[in-house]
């Protein structure tokens, strides 16, 4: 699919020449790159610029990957993000997907690979219908405003949790593998043990199901679906 403009990626990484390795990978593929060499000064750049996607290494002294996502999420910044790590620990794996990660590779890595990664999740980022309000029962889910209600009460969502809702409320009444969900939503396209799936679905029934509302429901063995509670049988 052509783009319609060139996406920025900024390169957040200590090592100078993984910085440059991926900034090459990157332009030859197509894109615009910028780099920082740690987390403080990257902090500073995200003030005036605004890119379309960051990859950001876990492993940085004095600001590491993880606080830097934590700190630019916290000021409301949902630039999409691609963490990079030596270590392959699921708790990691499982720590950057709760703060709002949009994906975890860890190093070493081949270019390939990371550049699928990349065109992932642009593409669910960058290509979604952003004008569409969508409701199920007393949930109403914001694409313009990235806001999501139960009846009047605005609920507080991550950006993953967001996408994950999102996805299954365009699919409402339907059933959705496992295995869609992780392709649609994290870009997962091969068999994975993954639980993430599961983890992000117990987080949006603990925000989303209030009231008589408990619209996202288990389809053992097969996946889950969200529907109006007073559609349920």
């Amino acid at each position: 699919m052509a783009q319609a403009h060139k996406s920025l990626i900024f390169v957040v990484d200590d090592e100078e020449g993984v910085r440059d390795l991926l900034c090459d990978a990157l332009s030859i593929a197509g894109f615009e790159t910028m780099a920082a060499k740690d987390g403080e000064s990257a902090l500073v750049t995200l003030r005036t610029t605004k890119p379309d996607l960051l990859i950001l290494d876990v492993n940085m002294p004095f600001l590491n990957g993880f606080e830097l996502l934590s700190q630019i999420r916290s000021k409301g910044n949902l630039t999409p993000a691609l963490m990079l790590s030596a270590r392959g620990d699921r708790s990691d794996v499982t720590q950057g997907l709760r703060l709002g990660a949009d994906d975890y590779v860890t190093k070493p890595f081949g270019l390939e690979e990371l550049l699928l990664r990349v065109n992932a999740i642009l593409r669910r980022t960058q290509f979604l219908e952003a004008d569409t309000v969508i409701t199920c029962g007393p949930v109403t889910l914001d694409a313009t405003q990235h806001e999501v209600f139960v009846h009047d009460t605005l609920i507080e969502l991550s950006p993953t949790e967001f996408r994950l809702l999102e996805y299954l409320m365009a699919n409402q009444n339907r059933v959705v593998t496992k295995s869609q969900i992780l392709d649609d939503v994290w870009g997962i396209d091969f068999e994975s043990n993954t639980s993430i799936v599961d983890t992000y679905i117990s987080y949006l029934r603990r925000k989303l199901h209030r009231d008589d509302f408990e619209g996202i429901t288990t389809v053992r063995g097969v996946g889950y679906r969200i529907v109006d509670s007073t559609s349920r049988l």
